[in-house]
């Protein structure tokens, strides 16, 4: 029963089908409907018969014979149907202009058929309601009387007169759109069948060129989503790869310090030995967060907006790379806003400039200036961190934004992470990051960009 109640396209072609046959038959309806209405505007199909047999019998002068042609006429309808009722509902009466009562149908049962001559009116006639048609020759008068077709019986009519041929076709239709479905979803069927035999490794290209337009959006946007996965999976390998051997220095330090710690005969030896485990420890423990930063950048969900002070939250992050900056005698300035609400991805804003001054203080030399800049700028958060330090040269600018890139000319050590991981999070925040101009037609700035809604 299950099976059986399951959606499927074929289930609902069926159905379509269906439901197009039953808007035909009503639309059908309403057509005849309006038909008939109009048609008993014009001239009713009772008036016609009553006109045509008034003819008839209006050349006879003998009672006999009028009563026949009557009796005929009625003998004639009750064996067939007169514009769509039912045979055997018409009644008849004639009547000699001098009021005597010639021939009467039986159902009558006494009844007395009158109205206006040569209309149409409705007489109720044992209980029920019908139309009467009265025409008028020298010698007779001939009434005629019919059941008064409502709505609900021309609809009840129309609807047994029509079903048999809608029962008839639909079957006749409904057998070459279920083959056309059936036959025309068997690519797709060979395309989930061979999705579905591949390995979880097999991320190679599908090769399908389907026959069908409306399947090749489909099997394009899969060659799409198998080619992001391929450059996913390059892009992890050649990460583990490339921290792997950035890893391997710091490491290496750490263990021929901490031996040469364990073997130290002085104080003094053990004090350098110390020193450099510490630096080496720092450093291995810095490229660690930065990896672990990245791969949150690149595979983590970005965070759910907040509405912030940008320009306080920027302020509360120099504040913490000041001690640093004032160590080495760098001249830290912040322009911005006294306040700047607005709604951000704020771990990712914070990674931004948190790197940017980091790399900006660590490579500069002692005595330089690093300026940080925010505003806003046509429904944007422009951030700016410019310096007078050594630059970048213009050959390297395209490249410094690679993993573990490190130009060439600089004394400070570093991971080659912290621009990297600036694209990533401009990137996520739907924003990006470009190389300008430093202090004084000196250094390097960065400019980043960064969408945001509606300001609180």
């Amino acid at each position: 029963m299950r099976t059986l109640w399951r959606a499927t396209l074929v289930q609902r072609v069926f159905l379509a089908v269906l439901l197009a046959f039953v808007f035909v038959l009503l639309a059908l309806q309403a057509y005849m409907y309006v038909s008939f209405r109009q048609s008993l505007a014009v001239d009713q199909g009772l008036s016609k018969l009553g006109r045509s047999l008034a003819q008839a019998i209006g050349q006879l002068d003998d009672e006999a014979r009028a009563r026949a042609v009557v009796a005929s006429a009625e003998t004639i309808y009750k064996t067939m149907r007169i514009s769509g009722n039912a045979a055997g509902t018409l009644r008849f009466q004639l009547w000699s202009r001098e009021g005597k009562l010639i021939h009467s149908s039986p159902e009558l049962r006494g009844d007395v058929l009158a109205g206006p001559v040569r209309q149409v009116t409705t007489q109720r006639v044992d209980g029920e309601p019908y139309w009467v048609y009265q025409d008028e020759t020298p010698r007779w008068s001939l009434r005629m009387a019919e059941p008064e077709r409502t709505f609900a019986k021309v609809l009840s009519n129309n609807t047994r007169n029509m079903l048999p041929y809608l029962l008839l076709a639909f079957p006749i239709v409904l057998l070459p759109v279920w083959f056309a479905v059936k036959h025309g979803l068997r690519p797709l069927r060979r395309l989930a069948d061979g999705i579905g035999h591949r390995k979880a490794s097999d991320l190679s290209p599908l090769g399908v060129d389907p026959p069908y337009a409306e399947l090749r959006p489909l099997t394009s946007a899969l060659e799409r989503m198998l080619q992001q996965l391929r450059d996913k999976v390059e892009r992890e390998r050649a990460f583990v790869h490339d921290a792997a051997h950035e890893l391997r220095t710091p490491m290496a330090v750490i263990a021929a310090q901490a031996h040469a710690l364990a073997g130290a005969d002085s104080s003094e030896s053990r004090g350098r030995a110390q020193a450099h485990l510490e630096q080496a420890i720092a450093r291995a423990s810095h490229l660690t967060q930065q990896l672990l930063d990245l791969a949150l950048l690149d595979d983590g969900l970005p965070a759910a907006a907040k509405r912030v002070d940008v320009a306080q939250l920027a302020r509360e992050i120099l504040a913490q790379a000041a001690p640093g900056a004032m160590a080495r005698g760098i001249e830290l300035t912040f322009e911005a806003p006294d306040g700047l609400t607005a709604p951000i991805d704020v771990p990712a804003f914070q990674s931004i400039l948190e790197n940017l001054l980091n790399n900006a203080i660590r490579y500069v030399q002692q005595g330089a200036q690093v300026a940080v800049m925010l505003r806003e700028e046509n429904k944007t958060l422009v951030l700016t961190v410019a310096d007078d330090g050594p630059g970048i040269l213009q050959a390297e600018r395209e490249r410094v934004f690679e993993r573990f890139y490190r130009g060439a000319g600089h004394e400070a050590s570093g991971s080659g992470l912290g621009l990297a991981i600036v694209r990533q999070a401009a990137a996520r925040m739907e924003g990006r990051v470009e190389v300008t101009e430093g202090l004084a037609k000196k250094g390097v700035g960065f400019r980043v960009v960064l969408p945001v809604g509606p300001r609180g």
